[in-house]
């Protein structure tokens, strides 16, 4: 079997459909390149061919290049890991030079086949850069279909001449916002851009019907064409020079410096302007080859694509229960919370039943879903049809009866135990025996809040983070008697509400926000020690946190961190670890400035909530070092006070799977991504360094950053994570 077939027609169109057997989207492998590459040259060789389409024999075009066809590359070349690199990418480079220039005179850009790609649906990535190389893009009328480039994603960028071709076609200026932030477009937004070229009802009738009546001259690139000017400006014209001074500028100003793949996108970009088409190809081909071998973009891509695209598949979903799709949820508590889990559940087609003590709370959350799909209409993403569907698929109520044929219920309601307890056992005198019943909660204990359902092998922990629509991590926990048909319901109402999972065990503060709370107080701690305000924050920034520990803390609210510490103070006793941050966050809250909410925090806000800057009052009362530490000590603190925490979850076995651990770091507070995830940054910097640098750190600053065993047994054996508890996955995958 192969990826691509060849079919030739009577009217002298060959017809090339690319369609992976077993996948559900296409993906280019190097096999397929090669059968892409014989196909292109049949067909330009035969005399009775007069025009090629290139199309798909799915509903869609391609999704992208298999990644794993990188480290192919890079095993294949043994001790010269890059050489294989950029010889496979200038091999991807060669095919699609040919469909490009498709067998013309060299000196009069005549005798050549015109070649059309044909688009049933989505292209990304690499599904993308084909129908470039080709002489014109035929896309179907399909609102869902997605066009675009969005390798900068995950850590790499389009490395297959897509970033030249946008560049030329388009200009630097224009092709910025599908390079440099992945915009994604429906096949009319992708026309009105100038990436396709026809939207059409059947685009491969349309696709055959141009490449036969094609002239020589639609087939000449405009960057092939005498006299060709970049659209926009070169960087040495005036107007070009402005937007390349410009888009350095915004790369720095939004990456920190921290992420290699914007920043080698944009030197592809502003060096291959400078010279032939030809030779801008073998530059974007060495820079994307310079981002592959850095570290970075390896562990971002094996986070955010590959461990990712697992979780999300079932990696690690008990094997031996059957499917455990949710038909009906009833969501307990109609808060924000609640509401936003009934709005992802009803926009999957569940039926969800949302209770509340009040009918006007109820019927207030069910609004949030209005008011959603009412901004969703005003910007053409949603319709009345739409919006009246999903409304008629939540019923909001305050009758337990109404919860009698659920299959699983998500309780929502406050952080509180009695009142969980109370409402656990109202729920189960109504729902079928054999229900499942998910508590969302952020810190309580899962195993103790279980005790009060009689059937605590369906008794799990779901964790959604705020605001549910928005956030793509759900951590799924499980209690001591919690059963394996409990984690399948769990994952399979994830999958459909498409939200990524990672599955964790009970233990205070689970996996994210065990790891979060210390980059909150060291970030306090520095405040409370002198470290100036400013530092703090923009240190947590350049090393890639999209948010520093100050800022952070405002926006998920003063007082609940002043809440949380003294429950954690409560149950801890002497053992408590964080009293120094008590002064601040205390003093805080006495101070009345609880955050973003109350429009006043560690930041100052304007009437509307605006942030205008750090609260001047800080310095006033906790009043700067003379001699302030260097930004690096800085960042290690704040990034060493996360890690360390997730490898004592994985020591514990709270955590089960490092992919968890890193995928979950990521989407649900935002580590580092450039990083790929707190296992993923000990990898890159080195489990001896890694262990060193705890000694440091704990003689200056205490017994926080005190090396795990686990870290320490690594880095006296020199291993890696994935080195260790990699092949690990893969087995349980």
């Amino acid at each position: 079997m192969t990826d691509f077939t060849m079919e030739k027609g009577d009217d002298g169109v060959a017809i090339i459909s690319w369609d992976v057997p077993g996948k559900s989207m296409n993906v280019l492998s190097m096999q397929g390149l090669r059968d892409l590459d014989a196909l292109v040259d049949d067909a330009l060789a035969d005399e009775a061919v007069k025009g090629i389409v290139i199309t798909s024999g799915k509903d869609t075009f391609a999704a992208g290049m298999d990644l794993n066809v990188i480290a192919k590359m890079k095993d294949d070349a043994g001790d010269e890991p890059a050489r294989g690199v950029f010889e496979g990418i200038m091999q991807m480079h060669g095919v699609l030079r040919k469909i490009e220039l498709a067998g013309m005179d060299a000196k009069t850009q005549k005798g050549g086949k015109p070649v059309a790609a044909a688009l049933p649906g989505t292209a990304l990535g690499i599904g993308l850069e084909i129908p470039l190389a080709c002489h014109r893009i035929f896309c179907s009328v399909n609102p869902k279909a997605k066009i675009g480039l969005p390798e900068i994603m995950v850590g790499i960028f389009p490395g297959a001449g897509g970033t030249t071709r946008m560049v030329r076609k388009m200009g630097a200026m224009a092709a910025s916002p599908f390079l440099l932030e992945g915009k994604l477009s429906d096949p009319m937004k992708a026309k009105q851009a100038g990436i396709v070229d026809e939207v059409v009802a059947d685009p491969l009738e349309a696709a055959k019907d141009w490449v036969l009546n094609a002239k020589d001259a639609d087939l000449v690139k405009p960057w092939d064409a005498k006299g060709y000017k970049m659209p926009g400006g070169a960087p040495y014209h005036p107007a070009g020079f402005m937007t390349f001074v410009g888009a350095s500028a915004m790369v720095h100003g939004k990456t920190q410096g921290v992420y290699p793949a914007a920043k080698a996108l944009l030197s592809a970009v502003y060096e291959g302007a400078l010279v032939p088409f030809d030779t801008a190809l073998r530059i974007e081909a060495r820079w994307f080859t310079n981002v592959l071998m850095n570290p970075s973009s390896g562990a971002m891509i094996r986070s955010l694509f590959i461990n990712k695209e697992a979780l999300e598949k079932g990696a690690v979903r008990p094997a031996d229960v059957p499917d455990q799709r949710v038909r009906k949820v009833g969501v307990l508590g109609a808060g924000m919370m609640g509401a936003g889990i009934a709005l992802v559940s009803a926009q999957a087609g569940i039926d969800v039943v949302l209770l509340d003590q009040k009918q006007e709370a109820a019927d207030k959350g069910k609004a949030y879903s209005a008011s959603y799909m009412d901004k969703g209409i005003q910007r053409k993403k949603a319709t009345e049809e739409s919006k009246e569907a999903l409304l008629g698929r939540i019923h909001a109520t305050t009758d337990y009866a109404a919860l009698q044929d659920c299959d699983l219920i998500v309780e929502a309601v406050f952080e509180d135990p009695k009142i969980k307890a109370e409402v656990t056992q109202n729920v189960e005198k109504v729902i079928p025996e054999d229900c499942i019943f998910a508590t969302n909660t952020s810190t309580l204990p899962i195993t103790d809040l279980a005790k009060a359902s009689e059937r605590p092998e369906q008794f799990i922990g779901i964790h959604f983070f705020s605001p549910v629509e928005k956030m793509m991590l759900v951590e799924i926990i499980k209690g001591k008697e919690t059963g394996d048909r409990a984690v399948a319901k769990a994952l399979d109402f994830v999958r459909q509400i498409r939200k990524t999972p990672i599955v964790v065990n009970d233990a205070r503060f689970f996996y994210a926000n065990r790891c979060i709370i210390p980059y909150l107080n060291e970030g306090m701690r520095m405040l409370a020690e002198g470290v100036a305000p400013a530092l703090i924050e923009n240190a947590a920034r350049q090393v890639g946190m999209p948010l520093g520990p100050l800022q952070l803390v405002d926006e998920t609210s003063i007082d609940l961190g002043a809440k949380i510490a003294r429950a954690t103070k409560a149950a801890m006793g002497d053992a408590y670890p964080d009293a120094a941050v008590d002064e601040v966050i205390f003093w805080m809250e006495g101070e009345e400035r609880l955050g973003r909410k109350s429009k006043a925090g560690f930041y100052s806000y304007d009437d509307k909530g605006k942030r205008q800057g750090l609260w001047s009052g800080l310095t006033e009362k906790f009043p700067p070092l003379d001699d302030q530490p260097d930004l690096t000590l800085v960042q290690h603190r704040l990034l060493f006070a996360q890690v360390l925490e997730a490898v004592r979850a994985l020591e514990e076995g709270v955590l089960m799977d490092i992919r968890e651990g890193d995928v979950g770091a990521i989407l649900g507070w935002g580590f580092a991504p450039w990083s790929g995830g707190p296992f993923s940054w000990l990898d890159i910097i080195g489990a001896p360094y890694a262990a060193e640098r705890c000694d440091q750190l704990t003689e200056r600053f205490g017994d926080r950053f005190a090396c795990p065993d686990l870290l320490r047994e690594m880095a006296d054996k020199g291993q890696s994570f994935y080195g260790r508890f990699g092949q690990q996955a893969d087995k349980a995958a």
